[in-house]
């Protein structure tokens, strides 16, 4: 038997081609979103990345650019990584939140 989900924010799949530039220390690199939501996003990449790595973000959706902090979460290898959101600004969080609540209701 399977667990509760334990998510705070519903996740959506974003659409096909949509990228986060993202930095960690002095590595630098832009990946494509495999999942979204209002508390963190996965990104496909090769590139291994320790869990608990303080992330820069920044997003180029359709309703605006998302800069954003976060911590790495979880890794799986040769697939990508999960971030947690940690800090952003009141007009960013407002422009991610417009973009998952267009996704969800597609």
């Amino acid at each position: 038997m399977f667990a509760p989900e334990q998510r705070r924010y519903p996740r959506v799949k974003p659409p096909k081609g949509m990228v986060a530039a993202w930095q960690v220390g002095t590595r630098r690199d832009v990946s494509f979103l495999e999942s979204l939501s209002v508390g963190g996003l996965f990104v496909r990449t090769k590139q291994a990345l320790p869990v608990r790595s303080l992330v820069q973000i920044l997003l180029d959706l359709p309703v605006g650019q998302v800069r954003c902090r976060g911590v790495v979460r979880r890794t799986r290898e040769n697939q990508g990584v999960a971030v947690q959101f940690t800090s952003m600004d009141p007009s960013d969080r407002a422009r991610l939140f417009q973009q998952v609540k267009s996704l969800l209701t597609i």
